[in-house]
């Protein structure tokens, strides 16, 4: 069998193997899986900054070389991967700055001769557990705050995509990072094993897991005889609501951000579209006139605006939540195809109309180029609609009515709502969300707390003179 590797600038970037207490190994068994292309110890906390920031310094310095390994194993297109690249990068240089900023506390005691500190301490071990759809914002997002609070992590990195988190490990080594602080391992076949066994050991104390619903309810129960802290990043169902006083260009853009980034492949992806009725009409035209302009093909074209996804059966699972929708009478405006004449894992961007709330792709996560948009009537009945879905990750709302994104952004059950933009997502900005969608924040001032304990020191007995200020 024949291997296509992408050529990269710094070859030594390229490693299959897995790492071990600063040693890249083979598995114990010796066994490999082939990842198929889409389209075919104690520091202080100073120390820790600066060793984040060289980090994040040489993720700049290899950013093309980054990007085109995570277009050769994802198979985003070359502006979306080179994205995602300064994306992962900002995680480490924002936590480098986190670093020497644990702060702990000093609280006044109810009794005299008494003090109150509060320290703050790392977690220790944490298990990271990382998805496909962003080989390198997802690794970073995770071992970023870990390494500034002080733990040490095992990364059970994606199967789909091995290569682009070995690159960015073999930076952090360059970086400074001591071995053994990181160690990751990556699998295909053995994945629930390998989640398992992070949950059942006592000395992992911290589990970290960006990926379905489902499995971090499976996650979250293997985690429970061992009681331990949870970060849970899990599925989304996004509402993109476009209310009639919107700015329907910047609507407009924003749903192209929010629905068609990564190909629909992320999980703050825009899932129901929701437009109100007196401009829906205009809403539909201009969306149509966009989509039909977009070039789907390899990453590697500089013509693709849109990848493939990242298996064939990812294709099949659209193609048929666009099938039963039609069937149900839907209408497709734009796309509604595979393109098998492209590849297994290839579809057109898709939009549909006279879609129906009862509809399985309203429901379901689509995690695809598919676009189903709703007409609505006002503000109460959109809200209500929007809220009908047992996750609550991202949420997007439209309008230049300030008393409206007051009303809206209460009432809206969801951890994360952007207002007149398509973009949720930032190092500065806590991200997360609440109900099915998990729980915990990553990113921002908040993302270090997950992997911290709290310590209360009480001392007794301060025997302390106090003189009168002359």
């Amino acid at each position: 069998m024949s291997y296509s590797v992408p050529k990269l600038k710094d070859p030594s970037l390229f490693v299959g193997k897995n790492y071990v207490d600063g040693q890249w190994i083979e598995s114990v068994s010796g066994k490999r899986f082939d990842v198929h292309d889409p389209a075919s110890g104690a520091l202080i906390g100073r120390n820790r900054s600066r060793i984040l920031r060289r980090w994040y310094e040489l993720v700049i310095e290899n950013k093309e070389d980054l990007a085109t390994l995570i277009t050769w194993e994802n198979g985003k297109a070359g502006p979306d991967a080179a994205g995602e690249v300064l994306f992962a990068a900002s995680f480490l240089e924002w936590f480098a700055e986190e670093a020497p900023r644990v702060y702990g506390d000093v609280i006044p005691h109810s009794a005299p001769g008494f003090r109150v500190s509060v320290l703050k301490e790392p977690v220790g071990v944490v298990g990271l557990i990382t998805p496909w759809n962003f080989p390198a914002a997802m690794i970073t997002r995770k071992l970023g705050p870990a390494l500034a609070a002080g733990c040490t992590a095992v990364v059970k990195t994606a199967g789909e995509t091995p290569f682009t988190a070995n690159a960015l490990l073999i930076l952090g080594e360059r970086a400074g990072v001591p071995k053994g602080v990181i160690n990751s391992i990556a699998a295909l076949d053995n994945t629930p094993e390998i989640g398992q066994t992070l949950c059942a050991s006592d000395v992992v104390r911290k589990i970290s897991f960006t990926g379905s619903t489902r499995v971090g309810k499976i996650l979250m129960n293997q985690s429970s005889d061992t009681l331990k802290k949870l970060s849970l990043e899990l599925g989304g169902n996004a509402p993109f609501i476009v209310f009639d006083d919107a700015d329907l260009d910047l609507a407009v853009a924003g749903a192209v951000a929010s629905k068609f980034k990564c190909s629909g492949q992320t999980c703050v992806c825009s899932n129901r579209i929701f437009v109100q009725k007196g401009i829906y009409n205009q809403f539909i035209e201009k969306l149509k006139v966009v989509v039909s302009k977009f070039q789907v093909g390899h990453g590697f074209d500089s013509k693709t605006t849109h990848g493939p996804l990242v298996t064939a059966a990812a294709a099949e699972r659209v193609d048929g939540l666009v099938k039963e929708a039609v069937k149900a009478g839907a209408k497709v405006e734009v796309g509604g195809r595979r393109r098998t004449d492209l590849g297994p894992n290839f579809f057109e961007p898709t939009i549909l109309t006279n879609v129906t709330t009862d509809m399985r792709l309203v429901r379901d996560e689509i995690f695809g180029p598919l676009a189903p948009i709703f007409s609505f009537d006002n503000e109460d009945e959109v809200v209500d609609i929007a809220n009908k879905c047992d996750v609550g990750l991202a949420s997007y709302i439209f309008t230049q009515d300030l008393s409206r994104v007051a009303r809206v952004t209460e009432q809206l059950h969801f951890g994360m709502v952007a207002v007149n933009t398509g973009v949720m997502s930032d190092a500065a900005a806590p991200f997360g969300g609440v109900k099915h969608s998990g729980m915990g924040r990553e990113g921002s001032k908040y993302g270090i707390e997950d992997y911290l304990h709290v310590k209360t020191v009480v001392t007794g007995n301060v025997n302390v003179v106090h003189r009168a200020l002359l």
